[in-house]
Order: C-alpha cells, then structure tokens, then sequence
C-alpha cells in the first residue's frame, strides 16, 4: 500500500522519546516491540507506522493526541480489536492498513470503529482470516472507500451483499482467497476500474458485463470459459490477465473495448477451425446453458468464428505461451494492426505464415520459440513484411532454414535467436553454398545473434559480412571452431560479447587478440590447459574461464591490460595447483576485481581439494619443498654425503696410519730413526 503526498524538501530526520524515527512530521515505529501506541509522540504526526510489533488491541483513548493523522499502518502486529471509538479523534484518516492482524475475533465491534472515519480512501485488510460475511460487516459504512484489499482471507463466494455501499471505490483486489462463485458481487460498483481475483478457484465467467472496468486480473485460477456479453456496449477494459488457467477456447472478448494487453500464458487453449490431423470443426457449434435465479437462457455460438466478432484493433500485447496452439485461425493477426509483442513461445506450432495481406506493420518482438517449427513460411513480395521487428526468437524448433530475403524488409531487427535449431549459415557470395542455410548477410541493424546448440560445423568464410554484431552466442557448437577463423575479421570493431562455451576450444593458438572492441568472453566448459596469450591484450570487463583444465595462470596477470581492465573473472572447477598460487595472491589485492564464483575455487595436492585461500600448514610446507631451488635442494641432499665419505676416510687413515709409513719406507729403501 503506497501512498505518496506533496511535501518541502527538507527531511532532517530525529528520534522521539519512545524510540521512534521523525522525519517532518511522519514517525516511523516499526518493529519496536510495542503493545500500545506511545503516547509521548509529537502532536502535529500525520503519518504514524506502526508495523512489526506486538499491539493486540486499538483503545478508545490510543489516538486521542494525533487529531492530524492521515496515515496510519499497524501491519503484522496481534490486533484482535478497534474499540468503537478508537477513532473519533481522527476524522481525517484517510489510509489504514491493518494487514496480518487477527481481526477475524471481534469484527463487528472493528466494524464500528471503522464506520467513524468519514474520509478514508483506502483500506487493507488482507491477511486476517475473514470470510465474506465478516468483510461484509467491515465494509458497511465506507462509502468513501477508493481502494480496498482483502487478499489472503478464507472468502469463499461473493454475490451483491458484500459491496453494496462501496460506490466509490476504484480499485479491488481478492488475490489469495478461495472464491468459487461470484453472483452480481461487482454491479453495483460504477467506478470500479481495476479488479483483481487472482490466486482464487473460480472455474468460468461467463457474461461478463462490467464495462467500466480497465484492468481485470484473474489469473492463476481454474477458468475454462470466459464469455462477455456479447452487445454493443463500449468496455473500457484496457488490460485483461486471464494466464495460469485452463483455457480450452480463446476467450470471447468485447465486441467494442480498448483492451491492449491480453494475457493467455498457460492454458490449454487451442484453435479447432483446422485440427493437426485435417479434420475441421469449422461448422460445428457449442451451446452454453446459463442459470441466473429462477431464468434459464442457452446460448450458441461457433467458438472458433467468434474472433470475428471482438474488436482487437487496440490490442498490442497478445501472449499465448505454454498453450496447445497447433495453428492459427485464418485472418486472426489481420484483427490486430496495433500489435507490437506476440508471444507464441511454447506450443505446438509446425508451420507459421506470414504475408503481405498480414503484415504485422506494428509488431517489435515476435516469439516463436519452444515449438516444432519446420516451416517459416513469408511470401515476400514489393511489399513491408514485420518492418519495425526488432526481436525475432525462433530458438529450440527444428528449422534448417529460412526463406530466403526475409530480411530484407526488417529494417530494425536488432535480435535474432536461431540457437537450437539445425540450421548453417549462408557462405560468401560466389562460394558454393550448402543448402539449406541461413542468410543474415547484409542485415546492418542486427546486433544480436544466438546460434547456440546448432551443430555447426565450422563456419563458411565472411557470413557475418554486413552485419554490426555485439552479442555473440556460439556455445554448444562442438564443432564450429573446427575450419578457418577468418569469419572473425568482419566483427573486430563491433564485437562486444562473445560465447563459446563448450565447443571443444583446447589450443591457445586461437588468437582473439584482434577483438579489440570485446568486453565480455566466456570460454568455460573447454579443454584449456594453458593460458591463452592471445587474451593478455584485450581489454576486457569480464571473463568466464570455468570447466576446463587450467593448472595456473600467468602471475602477471592483473599487471598486463587484461587485468587491469577485469571486473569479473570465473574461475571455478580447473584443476589448479596447489602450489603454484601466486597469481591467486594477486587477484586478491587487485583492485576493482570481483571473482563471483571464488568460495567454488579449489586447488589440488595429491588426492585432496582444498580452498586456495586456507590452505593447511602441512600442505604449505610440502609446497615449499616443491617448489625451493633445485640447486640448493642438491647441495643439500650432497652435503651429508660428502660429510661422511670425509669422516670415513680420516678415520681410516689415523687406524692405518703407522702401516702405511712403513710399507713407504720398505718401497722406498730408506731407513729413518725411530
């Protein structure tokens, strides 16, 4: 509940004796344990919150010195009850919220206290175990309701008793309870514009008829009809949710309205005019047999003809993914010249047809992934076919080409998603091209391509020529870096994101050096066991390096302009050395550098994996060993050899010492003196 009002710009904020925030004159005690309202709070409050504490119960004498209040939230607190004349201070209250409370305990004599405030607008009671009768109670006497939320209660069913005097009230909302029925519960409310029943379990509307109304949210309920009453009334109905049901037709809509944004996600609607197998129920019909009081009326009508009789004219956003769509009535997107984003993603679609006779002259973003496509089917003629396309996502189908020159009449087409598909891309003019395959050659406004999971095979020299290309998808493509890389050459001043995450990427001769304007690479889910060089040039933001079998990295890694442009590097699941961590040091200290993924970042010594950052003593000690001099380690695995040989020796010549000069002197022939 949010409610915003004029204020001066200053906003020196102060705390009052009870422990609350002031700012002007709003006073914030939220979460400060109270059972009572304090009573030593400034006079001249007008906005009083009061959330998150442990108040049970509202006394007559609680508001008597804030006569100022406009504004007044007790959310999720204990109360079980207003006293009657909690209020009769506060005649200018104007928005009260009273959500997770326990007001289901004494309703009638809250009711009371409710029907003393004369000019409030609005009013939440969600989230208070209320059923339709105790909301009934409540609401009497708010004629002057704009807003009023009941959400997260136990009501079951509504008809017209419950909001009877609310004839001012603008805006509804019923999400969260357990509504099955709804008899007249809303034809007494002319100035209700916005009504949302989501989250419930009513199973149909039919004869919808509240044409006042701009925004109906009913989503997320069991609904599988949706009928309006079918005159000539003009229906204000601008919005209409009617996703997460169980849709079995397209529902009949106005026949006059201004609904622009038609919401149909996930349902289980279909078109019968021409089924998957041939067969056409073009001319069969549905009855409805419709019970109002002691009157019975039974309604006919061809529900796959009634799009004819709805004006979509206005419509501009139609979303109908996650349906049972195996096709389109004919003429069905020539109703709707306004439409901007179609969202058909999800279905059963095995052909899509577009024409000059359907132009979709309007249409931004047209969606079409997650079907069975084998067809795009365009007849390009002198005429503009999707001119103002600017994202066209035709991934996970089973394509292996487009119609040749669909392009051409897509001036402004920025994003095309073509990932999971089988499709190739078209070679350079003048090559023998391998049919079939895709042409985007010469599509100056694309800068987004997804080719992701398309088995390419290597790519044919220059088929991004023409393009302006930024983002990049080649991730999944065993194989597309198998040939020449000279497709590279025509994206080297525009290139900004590039993916080839896992394409068996395993040599670092691949030289990205030349990508001088890319920012983003990812490169995880390789065969990488070194660094590649080519990437110490490039000026990076962000580097994705995960799965693959990288022992180390340069130590001058965030010395060179690589690291010094980095913010983001992932580096997680390669088998780095435990012992070799410099460059781990120095990431840590280089400034501005995040690495996301760093607590998933190990090492390994031996058999063990241990966190770079904690590694044990024992382990630090082998490495120093691993990793000290190799000449010293000689010497000193020499020296107490040579120390023992040299000891060995001198004790040998003192025990031997008199028999070696007398076997001298017998050699010799001299006689010495003893």
């Amino acid at each position: 509940l949010a409610v915003v009002r004029e204020r001066g710009m200053d906003t020196a904020q102060a705390t009052s004796p009870g422990g609350c925030e002031l700012v002007q004159s709003i006073m914030d005690c939220t979460g400060r344990w109270l059972n009572s309202i304090p009573g030593n709070l400034r006079g001249d409050t007008e906005e009083l919150f009061l959330d998150d504490n442990t108040i049970r119960v509202l006394s007559n004498v609680s508001l008597l010195l804030y006569p100022q209040l406009w504004h007044l939230s007790l959310t999720r607190n204990s109360l079980e009850l207003i006293e009657p004349g909690a209020f009769l201070s506060s005649q200018g209250l104007e928005v009260l919220s009273l959500t997770d409370n326990l007001l289901f305990t004494n309703y009638s004599l809250t009711a009371t206290a409710l029907s003393a405030l004369p000019a409030l607008r609005m009013l939440d009671l969600a989230g208070n175990q209320l059923r339709e009768d105790m909301v009934s109670v409540l609401v009497s006497n708010l004629s002057s309701l704009e807003f009023l939320s009941v959400a997260r209660n136990i009501i079951m069913r509504l008809d017209s008793s419950i909001f009877t005097n609310l004839t001012q009230l603008l805006e509804l909302n019923l999400e969260k309870n357990y509504i099955f029925e709804i008899d007249n519960a809303f034809e007494g409310l002319q100035r209700l514009q916005r009504l949302n029943i989501a989250y419930n379990y009513l199973p149909c509307l039919v004869g919808f008829g509240l044409t006042q109304l701009r925004v109906l949210n009913v989503s997320n309920n069991i609904i599988e009809w949706f009928l309006t009453l079918q005159n000539d009334d003009l229906f204000e109905l601008e919005v209409l949710d009617l996703s997460h049901n169980h849709l079995l037709f397209f529902p009949v809509l106005p026949r006059q309205s201004k609904l622009h944004s038609l919401l149909l996600q996930d349902n289980r609607m279909s078109f019968y005019q021409q089924l998957p197998n041939g067969t056409s129920l073009a001319n069969v019909t549905m009855q409805f047999l419709i019970i109002d009081g002691n009157s019975t009326n039974i309604t006919t009508v061809r529900l796959w003809d009634e799009l004819c009789h709805s004006n979509l004219s206005s419509l501009r956003l139609l979303d109908m993914s996650q349906n049972q769509v195996w096709g389109l009535p004919d003429d069905f997107l020539a109703q709707m010249p306004s439409l901007t984003h179609l969202k058909l993603n999800q279905n059963c679609l095995e052909a899509f047809h577009l024409s000059e006779e359907d132009p979709l002259a309007m249409l931004t973003e047209l969606d079409l992934s997650q079907n069975q496509l084998v067809e795009l089917g365009v007849k390009v003629g002198l005429g503009d076919i999707l001119p103002n396309l600017r994202l066209f996502n035709l991934s996970t189908n089973r394509l292996q080409a487009l119609p040749p020159g669909v392009f051409t009449h897509t001036r402004k087409m920025t994003t095309l998603d073509l990932s999971r598909n089988r499709v190739d891309l078209c070679p350079q003019p003048g090559e023998a091209e391998s049919l079939p395959c895709v042409d985007i050659r010469g599509v100056e406004t694309l800068t987004h391509l997804s080719l992701a999971g398309c088995g390419l095979q290597g790519l044919s020299s220059r088929p991004f020529q023409g393009t302006s290309l930024r983002h990049l998808d080649l991730s999944d493509n065993r194989q597309v870096l198998s040939g020449d890389l000279g497709w590279l050459q025509d994206l080297v001043l525009t290139l900004q994101v590039l993916s080839l995450r896992n394409t068996s990427l395993a040599s670092t001769a691949v030289d990205f050096s030349a990508l001088s304007s890319l920012v983003r690479l990812d490169l995880s889910g390789n065969s990488l066991a070194a660094f590649p060089p080519s990437l110490r040039t490039l000026r990076l933001r962000s580097l994705d390096l995960r799965d693959n079998c990288l022992p180390a990295l340069p130590l001058d890694v965030v010395q060179v302009p690589l690291g010094r442009s980095l913010r983001e590097l992932y580096l997680s699941r390669n088998p780095y050395n435990c012992c070799t961590l410099g460059w781990w040091d120095a990431l840590q200290l280089a400034e501005g550098l995040r690495v996301p993924d760093g607590r998933e970042v190990t090492c390994s010594h031996g058999s063990r994996a241990l966190s770079p950052g904690a590694l044990p003593e024992p382990v630090l000690q082998s490495c120093r060993w691993q990793t000290a001099d190799l000449a010293l380690l000689y010497l000193v695995l020499a020296l107490p050899t040579c120390l023992t040989l040299l000891v060995a020796f001198v004790v040998v010549f003192l025990m031997l010492k008199e028999k070696l000069l007398k076997m001298v002197k017998t050699r010799c022939g001299v006689s010495s003196p003893y």
